[in-house]
């Protein structure tokens, strides 16, 4: 992993990690989705767009469990195949939930949390005044070592071709299920990979903020 790969901004003052709000489980078991949920994907293509102002109202389990599904969830058990394309199903991108009561990695196989730190990071995944106050923050995270195979000069496009379609998934979801949502490049990577203890090999590269809408936007 080269310097040129982390972008330089100034370092806020209050960037430290928050201490987790309530119990944080190893594990959490999300309920599977409703498949039949939701707007049809030309109307949930009609409301999809950026938003920068969100309640704090936490999601539920059962919309969490949804959200992540569409993500980058299983769809064909017999294959293991995923909601979003992979190249050769490397399936690269790992999904970092930074909830309130801690850091979780999205297990999609098993489609559950496995915990990661018990940390408040929502205020670290981006320089953005609003991301420490919403209820939810996504961090798409590649796994280099997943990409030997690969020739070096894809291994950038085609892992960010895998997190763009992971993030227009959470997208379109959020249009059809009444959500609001913004995708940010602006985070310190280093400070991220730090509050997330991520492994050498692993490098973060999109946040994505969900959450309900605020009363202005209601």
């Amino acid at each position: 992993m080269t310097e040129m790969q982390f972008l330089t901004y100034e370092t806020l003052p209050d960037a430290r990690p928050g201490s987790a709000e309530g119990a944080a489980p190893k594990t959490i078991a999300l309920p599977p989705p409703d498949q039949r949920s939701g707007l049809p994907l030309m109307t949930a293509l009609s409301f999809r767009s950026s938003t920068r102002e969100f309640a704090p109202t936490p999601l539920s389990m059962d919309t969490l469990g949804e959200l992540l599904w569409a993500a980058d969830g299983v769809n064909r058990p017999i294959s293991g195949g995923r909601t979003a394309p992979s190249p050769h199903a490397y399936n690269e991108i790992d999904i970092y939930v930074a909830l309130p009561n801690g850091v979780y990695r999205y297990d999609a196989p098993n489609h559950q949390l496995l915990l990661k730190h018990a940390i408040d990071a929502r205020n670290l995944t981006g320089y953005q005044d609003f991301v420490g106050k919403a209820p939810l923050d996504l961090v798409y995270v590649v796994r280099t070592s997943r990409l030997q195979e690969m020739q070096q000069q894809q291994r950038e496009r085609f892992s960010a071709v895998t997190a763009g379609a992971i993030a227009q998934n959470v997208a379109l979801y959020c249009a059809s299920a009444g959500l609001v949502n913004v995708i940010r490049g602006w985070i310190n990577h280093r400070l991220l990979a730090d509050a997330l203890r991520l492994n050498e090999d692993e490098l973060p590269l999109l946040a994505q903020t969900v959450g309900l809408p605020s009363r202005q936007h209601a």
